[in-house]
């Protein structure tokens, strides 16, 4: 069966949260997923909260910025998010929009150099080993983590260079372009291609985020499972940001889970 969840807006004012998470976990949604725009709150703090909140909610982060967060830092952080709360975790990177990045300072030359340093060092710190790593983004002496904790990270894709690098280097792709049935199929064999190359044949899962504002049920139902039958393992539902279901977050969510995931 398709994971369905719901985003809780950055825009949300950060003491909102907690009964967003909690009517989440209380409603039976499957996912509650977090993005990290800038310069709003920090996703990483969010995560913990929520799932510290909550019984059985599992919780994603769509997705971290790489250019803001040491690839050490990032690593130590995701570990311990999984070691507190196994099985409920979901963590992506990407390369962020470029001018938020120019703004804090931390533009990268080259963003597809820049991931593709960061995810297979960040995997690889995540699943115990020892690296040292002289890259161009990615400098690492000799480092292991000491409380490791081996999770899938995802990488946010849109052009068929990143979903070909999300495919080979990645355990999942966050979609960041078209719903469109057609775009998500070329998404698809272009994630194939990559993990053909890198001769991967493990899982690799595919989340989509669909815009609903809260009203139509089956309409968002009948969505979802298109983009199901297309291959897409999560769809995660977000309102429109001027809607009158962006101000509410508890009634998103209960729409979710209440109206949206039944129909499914």
């Amino acid at each position: 069966m398709t994971t369905l969840g719901a985003v809780c807006l950055p825009q949300v004012p950060p003491e909102l949260l907690r009964n967003a998470a909690i009517a989440a976990d209380e409603a039976g949604l499957d996912e509650l997923w977090l993005w990290e725009d800038c310069f709003w709150g920090g996703a990483v703090p969010a995560c913990a909260a929520a799932l510290a909140w909550t019984d059985r909610l599992r919780v994603g982060i769509g997705v971290l910025p790489v250019p803001l967060r040491n690839v050490t830092t990032a690593a130590m952080d995701t570990a311990m998010l999984h070691r507190l709360f196994p099985g409920r975790v979901t963590i992506g990177v990407g390369h962020g929009v470029l001018d938020w990045m120019g703004q804090a300072g931390v533009a990268a030359e080259s963003p597809m150099t820049l991931l593709r340093e960061y995810v297979t060092a960040l995997r690889a710190l995540l699943a115990g080993d020892r690296l040292t790593v002289d890259g161009r983004y990615v400098r690492l002496a000799d480092v292991t983590l000491q409380w490791p904790a081996p999770a899938p990270v995802l990488l946010a894709a849109r052009g068929p260079r990143t979903l070909r690098l999300s495919g080979a280097a990645a355990d999942g792709t966050v979609l960041d372009g078209s719903t469109e049935l057609d775009a998500i199929r070329r998404a698809r064999d272009h994630i194939d291609e990559g993990r053909a190359g890198a001769g991967r044949t493990d899982e690799h899962l595919l989340v989509v985020y669909l815009e609903s504002e809260g009203r139509d049920a089956a309409a968002a139902a009948s969505r979802v499972q298109a983009l199901a039958a297309a291959g897409v393992g999560t769809v995660v539902l977000y309102p429109s940001r001027d809607s009158a279901a962006a101000a509410d977050p508890v009634g998103f969510v209960r729409f979710a889970a209440s109206k949206v995931r039944p129909l499914l």
